[in-house]
């Protein structure tokens, strides 16, 4: 018998199943075709193709859902492009014949909306960016919000294995449903299989991970909270939501973002979807004053500082830690 949001479940897991192909494609084909966006990170063919596939599932089955994504089609059109639209409308093609040039912005721009709705989704076709760019970790992420909370989430890692072993592998995706678990699948396709977080306290175990890029998180800052905690293993460093993940399934214990500066705001396409796998898998996740995510104010999280996700035991103990750094 079905249940609510069977349909978005599929229809998430598929769409980042397929985007998860083309990246991969384009990955084994990268030669360099990288724009800057204003923040100055990369953004590939990879980018624009992914918003692209998962933008037209949504819209060929919930076409009256919004989506806020990351991407939009400004750049591809602008003059002197035309080479790379036409790169990212191959790729599109190719899991969806019959795509143009014209159809793959069309795509891409249906992810541009704004604003909090009802119901809407968000999406970061590449999270993860430097991280695919460099061969590492990096995820397609899809996650629907209804009434402000996070209720369905499909998160793919391609170089990721199926099961807890090695930085890299054949790909697997994350999934979630609000109240029904956290899920694991071979990206190529398999049996889905429950995960949970490793619920133990004891910190002399217990590993954290946090982003290999150090523009908006503080290493210094979280080898300070680790030290506090007892923490004596060595960090994971990895890209992408790919950290919420290792939580997850119990290869990490912590994911710390602390911020290096106060003007940066979290954009909810980063989290979502991740927050919610982490959380169904029974990890703990708010911002560094401990407060929930607030997914009510359009494209970013306006209302939270950072983020901090725990297996849930350590939770407590780590925000304290966090309250205690000092202050610059």
């Amino acid at each position: 018998m079905s249940q609510p949001f069977d349909r978005e479940w599929d229809v998430a897991v598929a769409a980042v199943r397929q985007a998860a192909a083309l990246c991969r494609d384009v990955q084994r084909e990268l030669k360099g075709a990288v724009l800057e966006k204003d923040d100055k990170s990369p953004v590939t063919i990879a980018d624009f193709g992914s918003q692209a596939l998962i933008c037209r599932a949504l819209q060929d089955a919930f076409p009256s859902d919004p989506v806020i994504g990351e991407e939009d089609a400004a750049a591809l059109r602008e003059e002197g492009q035309s080479k790379l639209l036409a790169r990212v409308a191959e790729h599109v093609s190719r899991h969806a014949p019959g795509a143009t040039a014209e159809r793959a912005c069309a795509w891409i721009d249906r992810g541009g909306a704004q604003a909090f709705s009802s119901r809407f989704w968000t999406l970061d076709p590449i999270d993860g960016t430097k991280g695919f760019l460099r061969g590492e970790q990096y995820a397609v992420a899809l996650a629907l919000l209804v009434d402000g909370q996070v209720t369905v989430a499909a998160v793919a890692c391609p170089n990721l294995p199926p099961q807890a072993g090695p930085e890299t592998g054949d790909g697997v995706i994350f999934s979630a449903v609000r109240g029904r678990g956290a899920w694991t699948e071979p990206l190529s396709g398999g049996p889905r299989g429950a995960i949970r977080a490793r619920a133990s306290g004891d910190a002399a175990q217990a590993r954290y991970c946090e982003s290999v890029e150090s523009r908006h998180s503080s290493q210094s800052d979280a080898a300070r909270v680790a030290e506090a905690l007892g923490i004596v293993l060595p960090p994971r460093r990895l890209d992408s939501m790919a950290k919420y993940a290792l939580v997850a399934r119990g290869e990490a214990d912590l994911y710390m973002r602390l911020p290096t500066g106060a003007k940066y705001q979290e954009k909810i396409w980063d989290h979502a979807a991740g927050a919610l796998v982490a959380t169904e898998a029974g990890a703990t996740v708010s911002d560094i004053e401990g407060k929930p995510l607030d997914f009510t104010h359009g494209r970013e999280l306006l209302k939270n500082r950072g983020i901090l996700t725990t297996n849930g035991p350590l939770h407590r103990r780590a925000l304290e830690a966090i309250r205690n750094l000092p202050r610059a």
